[in-house]
């Protein structure tokens, strides 16, 4: 039998479209003459579906009338339980509508890419594609990510961050801060969205107020990083595990404005949204091999200390003025998964499909190796009595 991928897409979050069309190209290269492919659409109210007319990406114009050719199905928070319920069941049997073998999220942002989706995997036992939750949630965290990456001697640029309540009740202060420490023009972001929502830049202080304001409406965290303004954006995507992974060849995304847009990174210029490889770039970019191995270098050390897993794109910033490298942020499931970078790189999609699917069930055989629990049973033993103690050492 073949083994069946079941693809989770969609989800509660504001990159929800992105994640339609990344999974729909996803499911599309992954070689039927080897694998079953179980599509399980997310809708934005948390709702899981499945069905074949979810695999035509034409069909979401349309939303409702997809939705009442699909059925409605769960899983069970059961360790060791794979099957696929639906959620209305006949009056006989046990409403299995499937059973999946290995789980690819293609879940972009909020409850999704941070680790809470992985976290239901973990619980149930499933083998998966991409990172954990640990992983998952220091990737999506702007915050906690750099200081990680500061922690581990990887370039990042300066930066202030506080939170929601922190501005309304100390407002003052902190763009005395940012003022302070970074000056402008400065960068402000939600500290856990991506596809650059939510983002803007402030040149002074009513703009940063301004801008501040609207990155509050997405996150509770807000992060305002120094900008380089004679800035390159470059791209690298990173493949495998934290002890053995490879590099893809390096990208230049072309921006229509001062920074990367939501628009200039999906709809490509075009009047419908394609994802990723959508995107104006540059294919191999154009730079010095000793810059591009030093960029390829500084994203395999970000997919290395941040302990990930699977395909991830990590973008950097190039200080025009002195050559200077920042890491900007890690994608740890990237728009299209990035597939247009590695087939550059010699890696047709297919393979990649292949590939994530086989790391899944490598991960999954190596955490069996280790303990998770006891068989034995204190209270069998006399221990956990009323009244006993118990030291913990």
């Amino acid at each position: 039998m073949k083994t069946n991928i079941g693809v989770f897409f969609g989800g509660c979050s504001t990159e929800h479209e992105i994640s339609v069309i990344s999974a729909s190209q996803a499911m599309s290269a992954i070689d039927r003459s080897v694998y079953d492919v179980t599509p399980i659409y997310i809708t934005k109210q948390g709702h899981w579906y499945t069905g074949e007319a979810l695999l035509d990406v034409a069909n979401y114009r349309d939303t409702a009338s997809l939705l009442k050719q699909c059925r409605e199905v769960y899983m069970q928070p059961t360790r060791g339980d794979y099957n696929l319920y639906a959620a209305k069941r006949t009056m006989f049997g046990k409403g299995i509508v499937t059973k999946l073998d290995v789980v690819i999220p293609v879940l972009h942002g909020s409850y999704g890419e941070d680790g809470t989706f992985e976290g239901i995997l973990d619980a149930i036992g499933i083998p998966y594609a991409g990172c954990n939750v640990l992983a998952s949630a220091n990737g999506m965290d702007k915050i906690t990510m750099k200081m990680i990456l500061q922690a581990c001697d990887i370039p990042v640029v300066d930066y202030v961050w506080f939170t929601d309540k922190q501005w309304y009740s100390s407002r003052e202060e902190l763009i005395s801060r940012v003022e302070s420490t970074l000056g402008y023009p400065v960068i402000v972001k939600p500290a856990n969205l991506g596809s650059s929502v939510g983002i803007g830049r402030a040149a002074d202080r009513e703009a940063l107020v301004e801008r501040v304001n609207e990155a509050e409406k997405y996150s509770t965290r807000i992060i305002v990083e120094h900008m380089v303004e004679n800035l390159h954006e470059v791209n690298c995507s990173v493949l495998g595990d934290c002890d053995d992974y490879r590099t893809s060849v390096c990208e230049e995304p072309i921006k229509s404005g001062e920074i990367l847009s939501y628009e200039d990174k999906y709809m490509g210029g075009t009047k419908g949204a394609k994802g990723m490889q959508a995107s104006q770039k540059r294919i191999p970019a154009d730079l010095p091999a000793e810059v591009s191995d030093r960029i390829r270098f500084l994203a395999g050390e970000t997919f290395r200390v941040l302990s990930c897993h699977g395909v991830s794109r990590v973008d950097v910033i190039m200080d025009a003025d002195n050559g200077q490298i920042y890491v900007n942020e890690i994608n740890t499931i990237p728009g299209s998964l990035s597939f247009y970078l590695w087939e550059a790189t010699g890696i047709s999609f297919d393979k990649l499909m292949d590939t994530l699917v086989k790391l899944a069930l490598k991960r999954k055989r190596e955490q069996g190796m280790k303990t998770i629990s006891y068989d034995q049973n204190i209270f069998s033993m006399g221990g956990g009595g009323k009244g006993s103690k118990c030291k913990l050492k």
